[in-house]
């Protein structure tokens, strides 16, 4: 196995480690000593005050500080902008703006921030509230506020939505590659340098993805008469999202991604490297991380980018495995004696990581869970990105000053490296620290129309709007420099020690109630070849579908059954009930006369016979019902999911008597989950059940019968 293998093996492993064992690995091999935490926190001390001193804070610290997440204003306002992006009508919009601006008291916002558009946009808010109310009417101001809902609430529409835009303005360069170009030419003469990044989300379609393209091949064409200086560093750049090259960007669809993708990302990065500038290849989702290293890899090998140091790559410290990634990223570039660039960012996916590993039931988290880890997980790959700076050329994007400080603490004199802020934030922080250390700065600058604006904004609302935020802490003078600058490294030992979990782990969702059902994660290559495995055992296999009565198996004359999708794949054999079947059973069901406890005990252990036998449940979701891979998990996490929540349920139902025989008839596009959750809620309270499968899927409901 070659190295660059072997650390790909490892960053596989390292997904759903314990991040206690991964954090004191990184501590002990990369941290700084305790005297050099201690020189870092008071020079990130000063820092802080001199930050504040300088009376120049950015729109985004002045806006977290009014309407951050710890106000029920600020939660409001995010809460809105997101929905403005898919909101349907006029109608529904104008509802949400009386659910979500109506209820809050602006008033005492007003006046309070040092910027005139905070204010400005409280005054439009706090009027807007006012105006949705109905209240008793007294004197001029309130003859006023009837006049306004009398003009209907389009206009507050759209006074609320032009609000939000310019919001949006600040934090977004421009709305082409153009008008981005000319506003950065002010920071640009001050010694700042910029990556430009197109905004928008994945591609859905085809067309997504051609349209991405066209605009990053503009903007590089644009900017190549920017890129003046022979020193790759002092020019613009660009960042790209993969997901936005190809509509089916993930693990299951390698194959045609890098039949289709790297080709378009090798002629996007020639052009890069015709005008010698810097192409960063962004940081996605975790469950994407995998596929794109393997994108990676097969750009940079190409022998067209010889001599070209401008190829770069984001590495998310947020991730389990973002070490690893710089091990494998410096071991790539020495094996074809190339330099390549590494920015450095905290992580901007925290939240739906989370609640993705929790909603795939997957058995750890692939991101840090505390604040604190995240950072000394940055601080300790800035360091590997410091040692390795023969072959990486690296990028610290932070607006935190302790990180900032850190870094300087560690770089060695004259070490080439850049810094790194979002256009619209750290302008102050970053501003100090060129005057004084004389370091480079680039500025990543969105680029992008109104449209896809939103989901960017609140994103960074999101990443930078809770408490311990350090953007919404510096202009917070109730929170001391010494607080804020605190050592990471310290308050991780501390909180290790004393916290209880407060991040519940997929696995414990429900506890301790009931365990989750088990996950299959289709975007990690080893639960994807488990899958695949664990159903090909009835890739061609013939199941046989026949009436069960109290145990006893009917026949009748079976007929053969073929996939939905693949009319040539036959199934298997099904017969039907009979009308005389039926009469047979309706006279012999019966109640289900054992305890309350036992049934739940049973109820569990059907629970752990669909998931001991799940590759034939998988194989037969698929082939009868035509289900695509997460659907099938989907449908038997949700089965398991039911047996063993009326498990639990029944203990509850013990005091009370069963209702007699319930007829349960499920629906084909849930043949497992919805059959099995009408059953089980059934036998959970003490009745007998009767059961009809979807004409359709028998096959499927057989399976489960047997099994229960």
């Amino acid at each position: 196995m070659s190295q660059l293998s072997a650390i790909r093996e490892r960053i596989r492993n390292l997904h759903m480690v314990d991040e206690k064992i991964i954090l004191k690995e990184l501590a002990e091999m990369h941290g700084p000593s305790k005297p050099n935490r201690e020189k870092i926190t008071a020079q990130a001390t000063d820092l802080i005050y001199r930050t504040r001193n300088s009376g120049n804070p950015g729109l985004m610290e002045v806006f977290l500080a009014e309407y951050g997440l710890s106000t029920n204003e600020g939660i409001a306002l995010m809460c809105l902008a997101e929905a403005l992006l898919r909101v349907p009508d006029a109608d529904t919009i104008d509802e949400l703006i009386e659910d979500k601006i109506a209820p809050s008291p602006w008033g005492k916002h007003l006046g309070k921030s040092s910027s005139s558009l905070v204010n400005a946009s409280t005054w439009a808010l706090m009027l807007t509230g006012k105006v949705l109310k109905d209240h008793e009417t007294q004197g001029l101001a309130d003859i006023l506020r009837g006049a306004l809902k009398r003009l209907g609430e389009p206009i507050i529409r759209i006074a609320v939505k032009r609000a939000m835009r310019e919001m949006g303005h600040q934090f977004v360069l421009g709305r082409d590659i153009n008008e981005a170009m000319k506003r950065a030419s002010k920071q640009e003469k001050k010694g700042f340098t910029y990556s430009y990044d197109m905004l928008g989300e994945a591609a859905l379609t085809s067309h997504d993805a051609n349209t991405f393209f066209e605009a990053y091949r503009n903007a590089l064409k644009r900017l190549a008469p920017q890129a003046k200086q022979h020193n790759i560093r002092e020019n613009p750049g660009i960042s790209i999202k993969l997901s936005a090259l190809h509509p089916r960007y993930e693990l299951s669809q390698k194959d045609r991604v890098m039949r289709e993708l790297v080709p378009r990302l090798v002629d996007l990065a020639l052009l890069a490297k015709e005008t010698q500038m810097g192409l960063n290849i962004d940081a996605e989702e975790a469950g994407r991380l995998d596929l794109s290293l393997d994108v990676i890899e097969a750009v940079f090998r190409s022998p067209k980018f010889a001599g070209w140091d401008g190829f770069g790559v984001v590495v998310q410290a947020y991730g389990k495995r973002a070490a690893a990634i710089i091990d494998w990223l410096n071991e790539l570039a020495k094996e074809f004696d190339r330099t390549i660039m590494v920015r450095l960012v905290k992580g901007a996916y925290w939240d739906t990581e989370i609640k993705q590993a929790q909603v795939d039931g997957v058995r750890d988290f692939p991101v840090f869970t505390e604040k604190a880890a995240t950072d000394v997980s940055y601080i300790c790959c800035a360091k590997k990105l410091l040692d390795y700076s023969d072959r990486i050329y690296p990028q610290f994007a932070t607006h935190n000053a302790h990180t900032v400080c850190a870094i300087l603490n560690m770089a060695k004199h004259n070490q080439s490296y850049e810094f790194q802020r979002l256009h619209g934030m750290g302008e102050a922080l970053h501003k100090l620290v060129i005057e004084k250390e004389k370091t480079r700065c680039r500025i990543y600058a969105p680029v992008g129309a109104h449209r896809d604006l939103l989901a960017y904004l609140v994103r960074r609302l999101l990443e930078n709007g809770a408490n311990s935020s350090f953007v919404n802490q510096i202009v917070d003078e109730d929170v001391s420099p010494e607080l804020i600058a605190a050592d990471p490294f310290e308050a991780l030992k501390y909180g290790t020690q004393l916290r209880k979990q407060m991040v519940a782990k997929p696995t414990d969702i429900y506890q301790p109630k009931r365990p989750n059902s088990v996950g299959w994660d289709l975007q990690n290559c080893d639960d994807l070849q488990k899958f695949e495995h664990a159903r090909s055992n009835f890739k061609t296999y013939n199941w046989v579908a026949k009436p069960i009565i109290r145990g006893m198996t009917w026949s009748d004359k079976p007929a053969q059954v073929f996939s939905p999708n693949n009319p040539d794949n036959h199934i298997g054999y099904v017969a039907k009930a009979s009308p005389q079947m039926v009469e047979v059973a309706l006279r012999s069901a019966s109640s289900w006369t054992v305890s309350a406890e036992e049934r739940g005990d049973i109820l569990n252990k059907a629970a752990d016979l669909y998931e001991k036998n799940a590759g034939e449940i998988f194989s037969a979701l698929c082939r009868e019902a035509g289900k695509t891979a997460p659907d099938a998990v989907s449908e038997i996490r949700e089965a398991v999911d039911f047996l063993r929540f009326y498990s639990s349920e029944a203990k509850r139902t013990a005091d009370y008597p069963e209702r007699g025989i319930i007829t349960c008839i499920s629906p084909w596009n849930f043949p497992l989950a919805i059959f099995t959750g009408q059953i089980s809620a059934a036998l959970a309270a003490g009745n007998g059940v009767l059961a009809k499968p979807a004409e359709p899927t028998p096959i499927i409901a057989s399976i489960g019968v047997k099994l229960m």
